[in-house]
């Protein structure tokens, strides 16, 4: 997918994944215009694209946002991020269906705006609806920049919890819904 010279598509080789990390570094710390809360190693992310690649928009070659794909295997990849796998694994929605998590979204600050959630979000659908029914997530409710961005491309809450570091929204797209 093609979006003012953007291209959209899977991980190819480790190049991506060391810029996907470049990117996720300048967006550790809190801020209005949107942030992430997990900070992954080149290792994880290897591990994260043998399972199943993620998704990156790139400029001239550059990553300049990314939407990590996480099928259940990698809960054991990121032991902080059991208890989320576990709430999920426990929602009446989820139960029976097919489903996995993009763990973590992020545009490069000079890129925000321009619609590249929803080229993220379309290329996972294009790449993964024949394989899994829903891609949820979980958006920290100070965040509203994420919370928004989501909406908009047709995430709706199936779940709100507080845990000792935030309060959250779990958030789904289901996959295969054509609206």
């Amino acid at each position: 997918m093609e979006a003012d010279n953007v291209n959209t598509g899977l991980v190819t080789h480790d190049r991506d994944l060391e810029q996907i990390l470049a990117l996720q570094q300048r967006n550790l710390r809190f801020s209005q215009d949107g942030f992430v809360t997990v900070n992954h190693t080149l290792e994880i992310l290897q591990a994260f694209h043998t399972l199943m690649p993620s998704v990156v928009a790139r400029h001239q070659g550059n990553v300049i946002g990314y939407a990590l794909s996480m099928p259940c295997e990698t809960r054991q990849l990121v032991p902080v991020l059991h208890p989320m796998f576990d709430r999920l694994g426990g929602l009446a929605l989820l139960s029976g269906q097919r489903w996995y998590v993009m763990g973590q979204i992020c545009i490069d600050r000079a890129w925000r705006g321009r619609g590249l959630v929803g080229h993220l979000y379309a290329t996972h659908r294009a790449c993964y609806a024949d394989r899994f029914d829903w891609l949820v997530t979980e958006i920290a409710q100070r965040n509203p920049r994420s919370l928004t961005a989501h909406q908009r491309v047709g995430f709706t809450e199936i779940d709100h919890y507080s845990d000792a570091t935030d309060e959250w929204s779990v958030v789904g797209l289901k996959l295969n819904d054509t609206r």
